[in-house]
């Protein structure tokens, strides 16, 4: 398949914030009125691909919608304070695969993330250089398969692929109309794909 661009999930593809991300929320659910107990790296493993309320809805099911979101939107600004202070974890050899890749495809990340946390990514570890564009529906408002046809319209792509991890990014690349890679390496088993890859690596080889 000849491919001119390729757009990039973030968490379970590109880097794993669990560690962190955990920290962050649990310190503001245990300071908050509203809080009970911890968040752990296995809860938010359970969540990813989500949008925020529906993160919130299923870590915060003993609150109203209200509540919910207000504590969520809580942990997600210390999240960026302590994700822009202490990073992720990247996957193996990223950094190298992404220098290699960006000499051939441009590079995009679409991401069912809150408005700041790519931009964390992005600033910790210094790999905003490789990538052209990304959305996100915390400022859109749209679901990730309109963030790709977003990203995709905004930027004249004719020929991608969708790399993520999860059935909702089958499900967004279908929606896009483009072909969808799974990275094995991730926190979901979808229930289908066009591409595998076991690590990031593999797509220097794949196209």
């Amino acid at each position: 398949m000849s491919i001119d661009s390729i757009i990039f999930d973030l968490d379970g593809t590109l880097w794993d914030s669990r560690k962190t991300v955990a920290k962050s929320w649990t310190k503001i659910v245990q300071e908050s009125p509203l809080g009970k107990g911890s968040v752990t790296e296995e809860d938010l493993s359970k969540t990813m691909g989500l949008q925020i309320k529906e993160i919130a809805a299923m870590l915060f099911h003993y609150l109203n919608e209200q509540q919910q979101l207000e504590l969520i939107l809580a942990c997600c600004q210390q999240e960026q304070i302590d994700l822009l202070r202490e990073g992720g974890i990247l996957y193996p050899q990223l950094e190298e695969t992404l220098v290699a890749l960006s000499a051939r495809f441009r590079m995009f990340i679409v991401s069912n993330c809150q408005e700041g946390y790519i931009e964390t990514f992005y600033d910790y570890h210094q790999l905003g250089k490789y990538f052209l564009d990304f959305e996100n529906p915390g400022r859109t408002g749209l679901s990730k398969g309109e963030n790709i046809q977003l990203i995709m319209e905004r930027n004249n792509i004719k020929n991608a692929v969708y790399v993520g991890d999860t059935n909702g990014d089958m499900l967004a690349a279908q929606f896009a109309g483009i072909p969808f890679v799974y990275a094995s390496y991730g926190f979901g088993q979808p229930e289908q794909y066009d591409y595998v890859i076991e690590q990031p690596s593999d797509l220097l080889t794949l196209f």
